[in-house]
């Protein structure tokens, strides 16, 4: 199967205020939140798409000399069958791993961070997000 978009994500101000905004204004269902070292999230869905909306704390994790001044998209995510494999590729190509984040990727939400020849910071995921499907 071919590589699948199936995450975006940008940096907002208000998480709540941007969560109700997507919300009404797209139908966008809220499927799950995180607050963890590096930063919060809240994850909304139109049933095929994960958008991440988030908070960075520190520049750890977002690449971002200023996280906290920062507003609009981070990175997206796609979807592969082979992380190995997909790894490989972009690293062949110039990309360079980052850092994963989860510690188990046979489960949603596992991200594998690699940043593309130009800095731009991408994951690549084998379950993907949630609610966001095949």
């Amino acid at each position: 199967m071919p590589a699948r978009l199936r995450h975006f994500a940008i940096v907002v101000r208000d998480l709540e205020r941007s969560a109700r905004f997507y919300q009404n204004v797209f139908g966008f269902r809220e499927v799950g939140r995180e607050d963890l070292e590096i930063g919060s999230g809240i994850y909304l869905s139109d049933g095929y798409i994960n958008l991440a909306l988030l908070q960075y704390k520190s520049s750890a994790g977002s690449g971002l000399a200023d996280p906290k001044g920062f507003v609009g998209a981070h990175h997206f995510g796609i979807q592969v069958d082979d992380l190995a494999q997909t790894q490989q590729r972009i690293e062949a190509a110039g990309g360079e791993f980052y850092f994963d984040l989860g510690n188990d990727a046979n489960k949603y939400n596992f991200e594998r961070k690699f940043k593309d020849p130009d800095g731009v910071i991408f994951d690549i995921s084998k379950n993907g997000w949630l609610n966001a499907s095949d």
